[in-house]
């Protein structure tokens, strides 16, 4: 109930302090400008209303959170709470920034003697209006500050705002990358121009805004960058899930960029060795956008992928450190396997009309284009294929405990699985095609034009599928046998002793180990019994009745037990276990109010609300992502 109310509180503090802050903005700026008021009386009128109304509702629901504060320590350190404040700084420096690089950029055109119409941000405003917009942001940005000060010298649990700065900090470091990336693209671009007669080519204003992008940019970047970096002093920093995750994004983001530019330069270059009429300045024109993608995306794929390879080789887990190269590893070996099928099969079916002479339909200059093509795809996606699965597969050949962990792992039965999946798909779909061709050309009793062109299309599409599912299929019958083997000895070499109590606990027990692990030697020990002196367990199970209280006969053997004990939760005896004390004060305070409680994991549990942040830190970073990379590709010309 408390969660609830708290978010319906922060919630609203932060849509009203917005509402209001864009109110005084515009309130300000309708009276710096005099045309406003007299020109367009609504927008007074709209900025009056957002103050009026946002102004109260703020002040009400900010209030009573910092009672609540000052008041509660389960209020000051709720995340929720840390949320709310880095969200205002967010959301209060964001628009500093963007103000500021419109300001920049069209500083910069005026200079040039450009049109500000052809700015990349607010080529419509005035100087007035940033310098309004960046003065009240940062003023509140100042004041959210210095409650954020306030908080961390008195907290007395640091965990909630240390994952909120983090997710705060990473969010800069994107903004700041993606603006240096996009703006060197700008620039770059613009570098390798080379005046042609074709229609719409890019101007000097190219060049200018990327050199705003890396004015604003750079130190966003760098700032943030390193903040990241010194706060790695800090285990809990140095191991978080989220900087993974980021370098993960950053290497495989920029190998993509780069793959794909490298591929549309390839084509541009093979569709004019195979024919196409092509000037030699418009064949560089061509090949300049996707090289001014390829070369900063390269550059943040060397040096994030460099940071990569350092987090992964930093854990000091073996099996852990194995799996996270897994991962890197066979994303890349999904994108790669796809491109290598789809290059084929545009390349045997370029083949085919050649075979079928269809090409005599259509202009010869399309099948250069279809040639080109397909060979492009395939000189991306096989050696991307070939040098990220060979060491997986290679790894889950091997011998031995990482051998075992690589044919175990979730990672590499995910991606045999999805390619049997797509593979499957692959060969009903284009057998169904030919199936339907071959019966209806004999119902018919006479082959419709082009019978034999479309027949060998659905056949090399049969094959080329039915080749990727009987290799991977394979693949994991060899991991599935090598398991086997492997388990069986294990398992023959672990024993577990079950202690009972009741004459039903050991045989429950003991069914759920032959459904789950048959290999598995268990043993039945009735408590009231003396151990047997030759017993050798490697894991004792008990309920939580016998946890709590042990029977003499059994009680000395189980304190000198070395193994493993699992406990298993006993209702009937009205034990249950906490993971924290968290849970037991709410769990007292469930059963003080009459209701009753859920058995709880005696292990510690993430908080909900970690997931809840990282969950909205990965989408709000795709959006970003994907909004700049649009941005940045529109700008290209010709690709």
């Amino acid at each position: 109930m408390k969660t609830v109310r708290r978010l319906y509180f922060y919630a609203v503090a932060l849509i009203s302090v917005e509402v209001t802050l864009w109110g005084l903005i515009g309130l300000l700026r309708s009276i710096v400008s005099p045309d406003m008021i007299v020109n367009n009386a609504q927008t007074l009128a709209q900025a009056l209303a957002l103050v009026l109304v946002g102004t109260p509702i703020f002040l009400i629901h900010w209030l009573w959170a910092q009672r609540a504060s000052a008041r509660e320590e389960e209020e000051q350190t709720a995340i929720v709470r840390a949320i709310f404040l880095y969200a205002a700084m967010f959301g209060t420096l964001l628009p500093v920034a963007q103000n500021l690089l419109a300001l920049i950029n069209r500083a910069f055109l005026g200079a040039a003697n450009i049109s500000y119409g052809r700015a990349l941000l607010g080529g419509t405003q005035s100087w007035a209006d940033n310098l309004i917009a960046i003065a009240f942001n940062l003023l509140l940005a100042a004041y959210f500050w210095s409650v954020l000060r306030v908080e961390w010298a008195s907290l007395p649990a640091v965990e909630n705002f240390k994952d909120t700065r983090r997710l705060y900090r990473y969010l800069w470091t994107l903004y700041g990358l993606l603006m240096v990336v996009f703006g060197a693209q700008q620039v770059l671009r613009y570098v390798f121009y080379v005046p042609t007669e074709v229609i719409g080519t890019i101007g000097r204003e190219t060049f200018v805004n990327g050199t705003a992008l890396l004015m604003v940019g750079a130190p966003i970047w760098f700032f943030a960058w390193r903040g990241v970096q010194d706060a790695l002093a800090d285990s809990a920093e140095a191991a978080s899930t989220l900087r993974l995750v980021i370098l993960y994004l950053l290497a495989l983001g920029g190998v993509l960029t780069v793959l794909t530019a490298g591929g549309n330069i390839l084509f541009a270059l093979l569709s004019r060795l195979f024919g196409e009429v092509v000037p030699t300045l418009d064949l560089i024109q061509k090949i300049s956008g996707p090289l001014s993608l390829a070369i900063p995306f390269g550059a943040v794929w060397a040096y994030y992928g460099g940071w990569l390879s350092k987090q992964i080789a930093s854990e000091n887990n073996a099996a852990r450190r194995a799996g996270m190269t897994r991962v890197y590893f066979y994303i890349l070996s999904v994108i790669g396997l796809t491109t290598s099928v789809i290059g084929m099969i545009l390349l045997f079916a370029f083949i085919v009309d050649q075979i079928t002479d269809y090409a005599n339909v259509i202009d010869q200059t399309v099948f250069a284009h279809r040639l080109a093509g397909a060979l492009a795809v395939i000189a991306v996606g096989l050696p991307l294929w070939l040098m990220t699965w060979r060491p997986m597969q290679a790894e889950a050949l091997a011998d031995g405990e990482m051998g075992g962990h690589a044919r175990r792992s979730i990672v590499r039965k995910a991606y045999l699985y999805l390619a049997l999946f797509a593979s499957v798909i692959g060969v009903m779909g284009s057998a169904g095609a030919l199936i339907y061709e071959l019966i209806q050309a004999a119902l018919n009793g006479v082959a419709p034009s082009g019978f034999l062109n479309t027949i060998l299309n659905a056949a090399q599409v049969l094959g080329v599928f039915a080749t990727v599912l009987v290799y991977h299929l394979s693949a994991l019958r060899k991991d599935g046998a090598a398991q086997t083997d492997a388990l069986e000895d294990k398992l023959s070499e672990f024993s577990v002793a079950i202690f009972d109590h009741n004459g039903k606990f050991g045989e429950a027990v003991k069914d759920a180990f032959a459904k789950q692990a048959p290999k598995l030697p268990v043993t039945i020990l009735n408590v009231v019994e003396n151990v047997p002196a030759d017993l050798k367990a490697n894991v004792v199970v008990l309920s939580g009745s016998l946890a709590v209280n042990t029977p003499a006969v059994i009680e000395e053997w189980i304190r000198l037990f070395t193994g493993i004990k699992f406990v298993v939760e006993d209702k009937a005896a009205g034990v249950y276990w906490m993971g924290d004390y968290s849970q037991a004060v709410e769990s007292a305070r469930t059963l003080a109010e009459g209701q009753t409680i859920r058995p709880q994991s005696a292990a510690k549990t993430t908080p909900a609300w970690t997931y809840v942040v990282y969950v909205f830190a990965a989408l709000f970073a795709l959006q970003l992502t994907f909004m700049v990379l649009m941005l940045g590709v529109s700008m290209v010309s010709g690709f």
